[in-house]
């Protein structure tokens, strides 16, 4: 069979039919029938529907070529061919080949993510087809990909492997070469400011300290944008509303290792406001918008008031369900008086109602969990206000690592949108079970499941068994913190626990407990809740080391008939507190404050009457909008003392009730429970005074050359004052997606702990540095201070402190640590 050939071409635009060759004497034709020959992923519908020619047309030499930039324009074939046999047109085709896969070498600076989301611009992904001739200018956006982040030496090379069935892989290979170092930063026209205070606002730097470990000289382009605006900013912020950035020059040095940044500037002289007119739709709250307006006439000009103000509305009427409302300013210039008028224009447009409330990302929290925290409802008005305060509800759960929030516009419609939660949910417990050793927990036996947000139910409950050499404890808890609609919680927990001081690094006693105790909660706002409860408890303490302190008590409260023995007690105990919270997160916040005031007391005719007394605060300050620089401030205060007599004597607080400090818990730098009071002995002779049936032991005056005084161990006291400063910094060498998870800070920790009821005063007969030495244990002006850094993060197994701290305010005897590392530990 001959065939004629009527054309060839591996041209996008087609053919040309010219000069003397087969073209000019091209006859047209009727077309019988059409074959495609060459197709294997297109299908013949789809290729023939890009073929502007059908059966029983005629063709001739402009229909041909039409044809031929038709199926090139469908991006599916990288080579064609059309022939005539008789009247039917065969057109031969070669595919483009599919993207089997994309890789990457060479390339350290720039991520592989970053890399194929440019190549996604281009639309080179995997499964699509590949258009050889645009490789050229692939290569070319990704060299100046690199050349944006100042790796001008940086080179790029793309290589096709072909594949079987028509398929092949696309290898880019960079050499990345080092990055272009700013020698200088040069502002040019400038009069008012300084290049001085001009360049240290910026973010590209041209000089870096020798103790700025983080520091760099790297010129990225996206960063020379950003800081023209902050320039700008800077001086129309001052009334220089003229201001203008004339052009900017990047030399690069011979050796394209070096840049040279010439900042080119228009000054223009400052303006005063003359006048600000509110135009538009007012709502008739035209006096209300004046009155909260913040530029007000003779004022300099500022371009950040001017953007304040239109934000301020903007948020002012989305509170009355105007969510798209425009608030554009119209500045009239007066170059003659230097002076400027502002038009302010209010659109608040139409009111808009929410349809529908979405969550989205909560895997184990339930959405009647969330929808309980919501104060936006459906089938209202869109109030921004409301959207906002829901969406601080949700992230003070301390379920969520983020929550975001979106308003989607319901198709077909202008005045229903609908609101969506998208959530990103993390630990919201802790989980362990092993086996452990510690220097001073020695062997440990451990398992426990803490929940607060069990089941997703938004319930907190908990099962801890643990047992080390020094305690043994078992403890159930549950509490339902929507007890009832209104947001009142009820709970209750169940324990029994015995402890050994001796093993614990502490004065000797023996403590075996058991008790339970129910609690309930009532809200008295969004921020403020009042707590009560009741509860019982049963202790016995026994083998009771015979130091000073614990000889007082056990004076009060011994058995005059059994001096020696052990003591028991059964106390109901009732506690009332309240709490103040409108921090930004429950978990890592980073804006906002939290109070905390906490009391609890023995009921009237338990064995022993007491009460305690504590007050914890916290203060966020974010320093930069992303707040990812954030100044900490804490404080506690807590007092504890007895009520009432028993036989006679005043009752005192119980020391197992009393407060320490030191450790990752408050005075970092300090070992766990070592600051404040220390116990003391007195020895008459070899023989230890202990308590007698008479209750003199050696507390009396005696002759002093016959006792002799033993420090012992810390025994905390009843009253803490505890302060910290701290600077949370983004952490290190770490990607953005766990800075919610992950904390990095550095501290200042002050405090002390002091006894305000011990009677030193009995004591004066001691030798008088000694006795010196027993009383200033327990000074309250002996504040400890300290220094250091800390990283906490969110594990599978709960909250975990890493700390590295130095004293920089001890004393002589004072027991200091410099590192520590906790697991469990509340933030």
């Amino acid at each position: 069979m001959r065939l004629n050939k009527i054309f060839a071409s591996m041209l996008l635009v087609g053919a040309s039919f010219s000069g003397n060759g087969w073209a000019d004497t091209f006859q047209p034709f009727e077309v019988a029938d059409i074959q495609v020959e060459g197709l294997q992923r297109v299908a013949l519908g789809a290729a023939l529907l890009n073929l502007p020619v059908k059966v029983g047309d005629t063709v001739d030499q402009l229909k041909l070529q039409q044809a031929i930039k038709s199926l090139y324009a469908s991006t599916n074939f990288e080579k064609i061919e059309v022939l005539r046999d008789g009247n039917v047109l065969v057109v031969k085709v070669t595919e483009r080949p599919t993207i089997s896969s994309v890789t990457f070498e060479g390339n350290k600076d720039i991520k592989d993510e970053q890399l194929q989301e440019s190549l996604d611009g281009s639309g080179v992904k995997i499964g699509e087809s590949l258009d050889r001739t645009m490789l050229s200018g692939i290569e070319k956006g990704l060299q100046d990909f690199y050349y944006g982040v100042g790796k001008y030496g940086a080179k790029v090379k793309a290589e096709i492997v072909n594949l079987p069935r028509n398929r092949v892989e696309l290898k880019f290979s960079f050499t990345e070469g080092l990055a272009a170092e700013i020698r200088q930063i040069n502002v040019v026209g400038n009069s008012e400011f300084s290049d001085e205070e001009l360049i240290g606002m910026l973010e590209l730097k041209d000089y870096v300290a020798w103790w700025d470990l983080f520091g760099e000289r790297r010129y990225q382009k996206q960063k020379l944008q950003a800081d023209l605006e902050t320039i700008k900013t800077y001086y129309q912020n001052r009334g220089y509303i003229r201001f203008d950035v004339t052009s900017t020059q990047v030399a690069m040095t011979p050796d394209r290792k070096g840049l040279y940044i010439t900042i080119n500037v228009d000054e223009g002289e400052q303006y005063k406001v003359k006048d600000v007119n509110l135009t538009g739709d007012l709502m008739g709250r035209e006096e209300l918008l004046q009155a909260i307006l913040p530029i007000k006439e003779g004022d300099m000009y500022n371009g950040g008031d001017v953007t304040f103000t239109e934000e301020m509305y903007g948020k002012y009427l989305g509170r009355y369900g105007y969510a798209y409302p425009e608030v554009k300013t119209y500045p009239e210039i007066d170059d003659e008086t230097k002076e400027v008028t502002l038009n302010i224009n209010v659109k608040p447009g139409k009111r808009v109602y929410v349809r529908n409330i979405n969550f989205a990302g909560n895997t184990v929290t339930k959405d009647e969990v969330m929808r309980r925290q919501l104060r936006q409802m459906e089938g209202a008005w869109l109030n921004s206000a409301q959207v906002e305060l829901s969406k601080s509800n949700l992230n003070r759960l301390g379920y969520f690592e983020t929550v975001d929030t979106e308003t989607v516009q319901v198709p077909g419609t202008d005045d229903l949108v609908d609101v969506a939660f998208n959530v990103k949910e993390q630990p919201s417990g802790s989980f362990n079970a092993g086996v452990g050793y510690g220097t001073e927990s020695g062997l440990s036996l451990q398992f426990g499941v803490q929940q607060s947000n069990f089941l997703g139910t938004g319930n907190q409950a908990g099962v801890n068994l643990n047992t080390n050499k020094y305690s043994k404890n078992v403890n159930l808890s549950f509490t339902d913190p929507y007890f009832t609609k209104d947001g009142v919680s009820l709970g209750g927990s169940i324990y029994w626990s015995e402890f050994d001081a001796d093993e614990a690094n502490l004065e000797a006693y023996k403590n075996s407990s058991y008790g339970i105790a129910i609690n309930s909660g009532f809200p008295i706002n969004e921020y403020n809740r009042i707590n009560g409860g009741i509860g019982y408890r049963h202790n016995e303490i026994s083998e009771i080391s015979a130091y000073e302190q614990a000889v007082r008590f056990y004076d009060i409260y011994r058995d005059s008939d059994d001096p020696n023995a052990g003591l028991s007690f059964d106390n109901f105990e009732l506690s009332l507190g309240w709490s103040r919270s409108n921090l930004n997160r429950g978990t890592f916040p980073s804006d906002g404050s939290s109070q905390r005031l906490n009391g609890k007391m023995t009921v009237p005719g338990s064995d022993l009457q007491y009460f305690k007394a504590d007050f914890d605060t916290n203060f966020y300050f974010p320093i930069n909008r992303s707040h990812s620089f954030v100044m900490l401030a804490r404080g506690r205060l807590g007092y504890g003392n007895g009520y009432g007599q028993f036989n006679d004597n005043d009752q005192i607080l119980p020391f197992w009730e009393n407060y320490y400090s030191g450790g990752s818990s408050s005075l970092r730098g300090f070992k766990s429970n070592s600051v404040g009071p220390r116990s003391f002995y007195l020895y008459r002779g070899s023989e230890p005074c202990s308590p007698d049936p008479s209750g003199t032991g050696c507390t009396l005056p005696g002759d002093p050359n016959q006792i002799q005084v033993s420090s012992g161990r810390s025994i905390g006291g009843n009253a803490i004052a505890t302060a910290s400063l701290e600077l949370i910094v983004p952490t290190p060498f770490l990607d953005e997606a766990y800075t919610n998870s992950v904390r990095t800070s550095f501290f200042v920790d002050a405090g002390n702990v002091w006894d305000t009821e011990f009677d030193y005063e009995s004591y004066r007969y001691l030798p008088i540095e000694e006795f010196n030495k027993l009383e200033d244990y327990s000074d309250p002006s002996r504040i400890r201070a300290s220094w250091g850094m800390s990283v906490q993060w969110l594990s599978p197994m709960g909250p975990m402190v890493f700390s590295l701290a130095w004293p920089i305010k001890e004393y002589e005897d004072d027991e200091t640590e410099i590192f520590s590392f906790n697991i469990g530990k509340t933030f």
